[in-house]
């Protein structure tokens, strides 16, 4: 793991963290396409404790299948400074700030976002202001009534967005239901996927303890899909084509 800081338009200084994969030959997968793609994630909501911290044990998943994998603390999170919103629209300056940083740095073909919880609509308003993301990933959307009060105003860019997506969330997640989530995807523009964890609640889908049943370092993009593994049932989802890095040679 590395640490850098990358410093935000409007000043916020944002730490950031990077898990490079294993060098060619010491794991599967550690070789090959993946090394062309980079898997931003954005932490939960800041207000409620979200940091980094809580995308470690996907991240390092993400390394070990030969992908290099960024977290990062948003303004007012962890060690960044700044002050966190309400409604995580200035937050959105911070995804694009560690997008055109990795972009940059680290020179992808291409950038995965993930986004998980009030991450994930906070990743959403990003994607398409960064050319090199390719893909997005939402773990636990709060699509819902009650969190839309907060988040709403994030929904038009997702949605409208011909990028690929996939949604994943659990069919007991207390602030979208699986009826919300499916009518709100209706009008989703592009390529649109979804996969449901049985029995799964919104908080359990955070942290370590969610990272052990599910193959986060499988859900990435590679040339010619996007692959994810439910440990629990061996179980897998795989979009084909979804993410193809030809288009963006």
């Amino acid at each position: 793991m590395e640490w850098t800081t990358v410093e935000t338009g409007d000043g916020a200084k944002l730490s950031v963290r990077l898990f490079k994969p294993p060098a060619a030959g010491e794991e599967p997968g550690a070789a090959g396409e993946a090394a062309d793609v980079a898997v931003v994630l954005v932490h939960p909501y800041t207000i409620l404790g979200g940091v980094q911290g809580l995308l470690r044990g996907m991240a390092e998943g993400v390394a070990r299948q030969g992908y290099t994998a960024v977290t990062f603390d948003m303004r007012g999170a962890g060690r960044s400074t700044g002050r966190a919103s309400l409604t995580g629209s200035t937050e959105v300056g911070d995804v694009v700030a560690v997008c055109r940083w990795v972009v940059d740095n680290i020179k992808p073909r291409g950038i995965l976002l993930v986004g998980s919880s009030a991450g994930a609509p906070i990743a959403g308003s990003a994607v398409d202001k960064v050319d090199e993301v390719i893909g997005y990933v939402s773990i636990g959307y709060p699509f819902g009534l009650m969190a839309s009060i907060l988040f709403g105003r994030h929904h038009d860019a997702i949605l409208k967005s011909e990028k690929p997506k996939l949604f994943i969330m659990g069919t007991k997640d207390g602030f979208t239901s699986v009826k919300q989530l499916q009518n709100k995807l209706k009008s989703a523009a592009g390529r649109v996927d979804t996969h449901l964890i049985e029995g799964a609640g919104h908080f359990q889908m955070e942290g370590p303890a969610f990272d052990a049943q599910m193959k986060y370092g499988s859900a990435i993009a590679v040339a010619g899909g996007l692959v994810v593994q439910h440990r629990a049932t061996g179980t897998k989802l795989v979009l084909v084509g979804a993410f193809d890095l030809d288009k963006i040679k």
